[in-house]
């Protein structure tokens, strides 16, 4: 029997993990496989030091630049070496370790080779988890169950807070980790908009080491095809710059979901029962961005359970401090703010993009509002909107 049982023990479940053993509590942390390296550009904000300062020590790639490109490559550089921390890109299977020992060091116990399939019922009433391991099915009990284990979890879909995803809300997207000499600028990372709702990245890891990648958004899940997609933009003649090499060496390669359209803020929690990370919508639908957030969500998590378990309440009522936890309604209201002006930007296969991206590349005002937006999170306003709306 545990206080709390997380089930996925990624970025998002090892924070709640940790947050709930520091405070004493017996917390059995769930995962599939922890070799298993998810597919992900691998781009961390500097945010991520606030919850993790022991990545300070690690010997993690320092970024303290941008360029994003419009679909026909119109281009915005930004630099923050001068006035903030550098942002770090990572191995996600070497990230995720790590911050995973964090919880276990701190206490929680985790279960590894356990693909977790169902629920615990005692009453009509959630008690646990099933699991499929090596050794057979086995039983988790615990007083609340948070469900950490991404966008293809089978606890979701069975907790009644929400139907399973449709394939225009989700974010498809396909990377992979190369090896070889390169032009890239090392201390900065690559985004690439396309004409289809969706981007290509290019994140440098070391000096012969990057994650390339891109997806396809919503509608543009069904417009196109992933696998044509990828190929079309890592033989992309605009790319050929950074790669004076021939051939390079494939180090790994995989695919994945992501979820588009923000937080599903009314599928949260129900009972005993909280989604965090991947599986409750935390990756902001512009920049495909999610790991500082779920980190967050982690966080929130562990310290609404905290709360209940300490006043020996589970209900609703209780749990309903997620939600309502200031980074995380923070987080809502920027995700809503992203999805509102996604069609917008995409209009006319991305005309308004290219449009932006030219006006900043000789506009200071209009560059600045366009970095504010996509690093800052600030909206733009309807006078910016309407400006781009009158170009032809």
């Amino acid at each position: 029997m545990y206080d709390v049982i997380i089930s996925g023990a990624g970025p998002a479940g090892s924070k709640c993990a940790e947050v709930l053993a520091k405070s004493g509590f017996k917390v059995a942390l769930i995962e599939k496989d922890t070799s298993w390296r998810k597919p992900c550009g691998g781009g961390v904000s500097s945010r991520v030091f606030k919850y993790y300062p022991q990545l300070r020590k690690l010997d993690l790639m320092p970024i303290t630049g941008i360029t994003i490109y419009s679909g026909d490559y119109h281009k915005l550089e930004y630099s923050w070496k001068e006035v903030a921390e550098p942002s770090l890109t990572v191995d996600r299977l070497e990230f995720d370790n790590f911050i995973r020992d964090i919880a276990i060091d701190a206490g929680a116990k985790l279960f590894d080779k356990n693909l977790s399939f169902d629920f615990i019922y005692k009453n009509n009433h959630k008690i646990g988890v099933k699991t499929k391991s090596p050794n057979g099915t086995k039983e988790y009990f615990g007083k609340i169950i948070v469900i950490a284990d991404g966008m293809s979890s089978k606890l979701v879909n069975l907790s009644g807070l929400r139907n399973k995803w449709k394939i225009d809300e989700i974010g498809l997207c396909k990377c992979t980790i190369m090896e070889g000499k390169n032009l890239l600028d090392k201390s900065a990372i690559s985004l690439f908009f396309r004409r289809y709702k969706g981007y290509g990245w290019i994140f440098p890891l070391d000096e012969t080491h990057f994650n390339i990648g891109c997806g396809t958004w919503l509608e543009a899940n069904i417009e196109n095809n992933l696998n044509q997609v990828y190929n079309e933009f890592i033989h992309d003649p605009n790319l050929k710059k950074f790669f004076p090499n021939k051939n390079y060496k494939e180090i790994w390669r995989g695919s994945y979901p992501i979820p588009a359209l923000g937080v599903k803020e009314k599928s949260l929690f129900k009972d005993n029962i909280m989604i965090i990370g991947d599986a409750a919508g935390f990756v902001s639908p512009i920049s495909g961005e999610g790991i500082h957030t779920c980190i967050v969500s982690g966080k929130a998590a562990g310290d609404t359970a905290i709360r209940a378990l300490e006043n020996d309440n589970i209900s609703n009522q209780t749990l309903r401090f997620y939600k309502s936890y200031p980074n995380i309604k923070k987080i809502i209201r920027n995700f809503k703010m992203k999805v509102s002006i996604v069609d917008f930007f995409y209009e006319n296969n991305g005309l308004n993009l290219n449009n932006m991206f030219h006006l900043a590349e000789t506009d200071d005002n209009i560059r600045d509002v366009v970095v504010n937006m996509f690093l800052f999170n600030q909206a733009p306003t309807r006078d910016f909107l309407s400006k781009l709306k009158s170009m032809k």
